[in-house]
């Protein structure tokens, strides 16, 4: 098909795998190289596909306390200790809004008296996790896997209550450490001596955690699953790890470049934070030929501006004084103060020395 538009939205049931619409012209470039043999490398930049409303990106992390469930578990932890110094800052300087969440499960009705739902759910039957070892006959269960999750959501909770949402990073990377499962110490009193290290208050947090063998619902674990459910073009989150940008769920690499990449691609043009212009994420457009957009040599400046996503010619305030124009090809000194600036552009003769202008600041 030429346009997506042509057939409406009939083709998109049949889609059911990860899918890119491309234009005909170019499918058949790619067809015409693979049959004459060629290399044939597709590279996709997905900036433009995250929405980018504004100079602060949301950001959500689902995730899991089990250590023992191999490289998926693994995966996730790498991923904090890479990240979490670049995630405290961007949250210290308000450019991010980070939530971390869990998924849970519940168990049915007619099972909860079991022995695989009390051994994998807390508060009868109702927030469950699988076992971590896949074996109910050794190690620890799955509703200390929902325990430990709970712990983390509070952590946060308390924490960002407290102004400083960004210590759960701090509070999910010591646990890891300092309480592993291997090492038989992913407990209770082990998540308390991290929470104490780090400053939290042990009494709202253990508020928060509530009684895990009570017949009611946890206000708390409720809220996780209830987010669960997508919203809008979200989806719904079914698979650990899933990291959601602006309330799209990003589909690529969990390392720290790729995500730091999908997380910046969600600031409004110009509104960036300068890690989002350093060279391992980007290149500067405006190193070449000023970007294509307009400049005064003779003063160094120029209406180039580096974003993320690329250049934007924008004619720029210098020393105070606002510029007026397209930005491409024209960019002129305006207001107050803008005869200071290459003399507003007009005629200047200095005799006997006295400087006589013909720019008026008026």
């Amino acid at each position: 098909m030429d346009n997506p538009e042509d057939t409406g939205t009939k083709h998109l049931e049949n889609i059911t795998i990860p899918s890119v619409l491309i234009t005909k012209k170019l499918g058949e470039d790619l067809k015409k190289s693979a049959e004459n043999g060629d290399m044939v490398s597709v590279l996709l930049d997905w900036r433009e596909s995250l929405p980018h409303p504004d100079e602060r990106v949301e950001y959500e992390f689902w995730t899991n306390s089990n250590d023992e469930c191999g490289p998926k578990c693994d995966m996730q932890m790498d991923f904090v200790k890479s990240f979490r110094g670049t995630a405290q800052v961007l949250e210290q300087k308000g450019y991010t809004q980070f939530t971390p969440h869990y998924i849970t499960w519940y168990c049915p009705e007619a099972f909860t008296v079991s022995k695989q739902c009390k051994s994998q759910c807390i508060n009868h039957g109702r927030y469950c996790a699988p076992d971590p070892e896949q074996d109910f006959s050794k190690g620890y269960d799955g509703k200390d896997v929902v325990v430990q999750n709970l712990h983390q959501v509070c952590v946060f909770k308390v924490a960002n209550d407290t102004g400083k949402p960004w210590l759960w990073w701090d509070y999910v990377h010591d646990f890891a450490i300092r309480c592993p499962m291997k090492e038989k110490k992913y407990t209770h009193e082990c998540a308390s001596h991290v929470i104490k290290s780090l400053g939290l208050d042990m009494d709202k947090i253990n508020k928060c955690v509530g009684d895990p063998e009570a017949d009611e619902e946890n206000p708390i674990l409720k809220a996780e699953q209830d987010a669960q459910i997508g919203h809008g073009k979200r989806g719904d989150v079914t698979i650990l790890p899933t990291l959601v940008v602006n309330n799209r769920q990003y589909r690529g690499k969990l390392d720290k470049g790729a995500v730091l990449k999908a997380i910046c691609s969600g600031f409004e043009e110009t509104t960036e934070p300068a890690i989002c212009l350093s060279e391992d994420v980007q290149t500067n457009e405006c190193l070449e030929n000023h970007g294509g957009c307009w400049v005064d040599k003779a003063n160094n400046v120029t209406a180039c501006k580096d974003t993320f996503r690329g250049r934007v010619c924008e004619c720029p305030i210098v020393k105070g004084v606002k510029f007026v124009g397209d930005g491409y090809t024209n960019c002129e000194a305006s207001g107050v103060g803008r005869c200071e600036i290459n003399n507003g552009g007009c005629w200047k003769e200095t005799k006997n020395g006295k400087t006589i202008s013909a720019c008026s600041a008026a």
